[in-house]
């Protein structure tokens, strides 16, 4: 029997390492997830696998707005009942599905897959920025070829994120765009996803302009 570097069955070893490699996962909580895979059934484990390769094979980024989708151009980039004409704009996908829960925002999306972060290591060259304003500069970019009137930016309230809004928010007047922010019911640090649907729709309704295009 083949062993890894801490006895475990070369199998094993390579399922530890593999959760590992997961985002905020240690070595000891690797090792725990790979034993829950052990102790469980084969069905369960076929199945965690089926999962993670329908996942790999039937999602990816919409073309024009980033969210995860199984259809390109994705649902709401599609749907002629939304407004494609003000474009928001979140930081990640799972921001984008906390707003959508509230039911009260009509409007297209534009998720940037992350913020500016120089220390990070981030640049806007890093995220879908440039995509953002080709929707702008090029109707045809835009979510049913319609010409944008508004970007709202809802970044999350911390410093990155205001840091992003503030870059967004001066290329946008630039472009003699209309641009508003989220209202700050959201407390400062926190994230959209874990806001209450009651808090995003005050949010969304109460959003602050941030100056008069120069159109």
């Amino acid at each position: 029997m083949t062993t890894g570097r801490s006895g475990y069955p070369e199998p094993v070893e390579r399922l530890i390492e593999s959760f590992e490699r997961l985002p905020g996962i240690g070595r000891r909580t690797a090792t725990r997830l790979a034993f829950h895979v052990l102790k469980g059934s084969r069905e369960e484990a076929r199945t965690f696998s089926r999962a993670i390769e329908d996942t790999k094979e039937r999602v990816a980024c919409c073309s024009i707005c980033y969210q995860l989708t199984e259809t390109d151009p994705c649902e709401i980039c599609t749907d002629a009942r939304r407004d494609a004409s003000t474009i928001l704009v979140v930081e990640q996908p799972r921001d984008l599905m906390s707003i959508e829960s509230t039911g009260i925002y009509t409007g297209v999306y534009h998720v940037l897959t992350g913020r500016i972060d120089p220390l990070a290591g981030v640049e806007p060259t890093d995220l879908t920025v440039g995509a953002l304003f080709d929707r702008i500069e090029d109707p045809a970019r835009n979510s049913r070829g319609v010409e944008v009137r508004e970007v709202i930016l809802g970044l999350n309230p911390t410093l990155e994120g205001d840091s992003t809004s503030l870059y967004l928010a001066e290329e946008l007047a630039r472009r003699g765009i209309r641009t508003s922010r989220l209202a700050r019911g959201l407390p400062s640090g926190t994230q959209l996803e874990y806001a209450s649907a009651a808090v995003l729709a005050d949010a969304i309704e109460g959003r602050q302009s941030l100056g008069e295009s120069t159109s």
